[in-house]
């Protein structure tokens, strides 16, 4: 693992990063609408355990396999199954798993080469399905627009670069940075998963564009209006037109 992505994610902001999210609250409806039940889960880059601990709790058998130490000891305190791994190489049999979640991994490979490596050993382990999020290419573009920060210094250039390449690197002690990390087009996602030798089943926005309205957190918080907005997201995600309009992507595929 790149050092300054240790570094970020030593910081233990996973921990509370998905609290109160859109795109935890649709993942979950998402997993839910294509997950068997009672299934055998390997969660590949589950972080500090926010998926898997939710999915054990739906009755699920979930290994989490993460590169960050932090990460797995956390994991381990809340009672899961987690040992350190790389999402390219996993020490897990072949179609050993009912589903294999990548809700992380593609995050943090910018060569193409890795990240169907990794798509394709979530294909050998599992026996069905593969589910993988991907971080949308305009994704950088809405945020800093809608919140400000294309007016900070050091934003706008970095933001020609994702806009341009797709990758970030090293960009931990900016305050307005996350890390090295690269940015998908859906189009992309696409290829990468035919190339790994998965068959698509679907290719959806997680949050649509409800990541960045401004009382969010005040209509997560009321179950009538959050419905209403779950209910939207659901309502137009076929919509091509809108597919990357979203902060992250999710794939559904079959080995």
């Amino acid at each position: 693992m790149d050092a300054d992505i240790l570094e970020y994610y030593d910081r233990g902001g996973e921990d509370v990063r998905l609290v109160d999210s859109v795109e935890l609250v649709r993942t979950k409806v998402l997993l839910q609408r294509h997950l068997p039940r009672n299934a055998d889960v390997l969660d590949v880059g589950g972080g500090s355990g926010v998926y898997a601990t939710w999915l054990a709790e739906e009755g699920h058998r979930v290994r989490l396999v993460d590169p960050v130490p932090r990460h797995v000891a956390t994991a381990r305190a809340t009672g899961i199954d987690a040992v350190e791994g790389d999402a390219r190489a996993l020490a897990e049999p072949d179609a050993s798993r009912d589903a294999v979640l990548l809700l992380g991994p593609l995050y943090h490979l910018l060569d193409r080469a890795d990240r169907v490596l990794a798509l394709a050993e979530a294909g050998r382990v599992s026996r069905d399905l593969v589910i993988a999020a991907a971080i949308s290419r305009w994704s950088p573009m809405f945020e800093g627009m809608l919140s400000g920060l294309v007016d900070e210094p050091g934003f706008t250039p970095m933001l020609r670069e994702d806009l341009a390449s797709g990758t970030r690197r090293g960009t931990q002690h900016h305050p307005f940075g996350f890390t090295t990390c690269y940015f998908h087009r859906p189009e992309e996602l696409v290829g990468e998963v035919a190339d790994a030798g998965l068959t698509l089943v679907d290719l959806l926005p997680v949050e649509g564009m409800a990541h960045w309205i401004p009382d969010l957190a005040d209509r997560l918080a009321d179950p009538d209006k959050r419905a209403v907005l779950l209910e939207l997201i659901e309502r137009t995600e076929h919509e091509p037109a809108l597919l990357g309009a979203t902060a992250h992507l999710l794939v559904i595929a079959r080995r």
